[in-house]
């Protein structure tokens, strides 16, 4: 029995991805886990007076309540399922938590069309699939 680990931003936009590890996860017999990386790298763009502990909170809340969504989802689906929430940079949370859990696989998906500007592009998300697998030797599936 292997672990899939399922990084997400919850919403329709990632729906998707998770359906495709939660019926990996059922054929199986893996463990299931996913995975929400609150990055507050954004704040260094903006020149309004924040707090980054307030807002890194107030995304940690939302990220667990997308998260719960997913565990549900998988739930309905015959598959339990549980989650992390990692703060940092995206691409060094995704491997740090594939090792830390003990992944044998690490599902991504590709952001529909009309969230590409939010998300990898096609051809970044297929390099960073290679550099999980290349620095963990863990499978790394892309959704898209």
């Amino acid at each position: 029995m292997g672990k899939i680990l399922c990084p997400t931003r919850g919403g329709e936009g990632s729906y998707r991805t998770q359906d495709v590890a939660i019926a990996m996860a059922r054929e199986r017999g893996d463990e299931l886990v996913f995975l929400f990386v609150v990055d507050l790298d954004f704040l260094n763009k903006t020149e309004c007076a924040v707090r980054p502990d307030v807002v890194a909170q107030e995304m940690r809340h939302l990220g667990e309540f997308l998260l719960i969504m997913a565990q549900e989802r998988a739930h309905k689906q015959g598959v339990e399922a549980g989650y992390v929430v990692r703060e940092g940079d995206v691409r060094a949370e995704i491997k740090a938590a594939a090792v830390e859990e003990g992944a044998t696989m690490v599902v991504l998906g590709q952001a529909a069309e009309e969230d590409a500007e939010r998300a990898f592009a096609a051809d970044s998300l297929l390099k960073f699939a290679e550099e999980i697998e290349a620095e963990t030797g863990i499978e790394t599936r892309l959704v898209g």
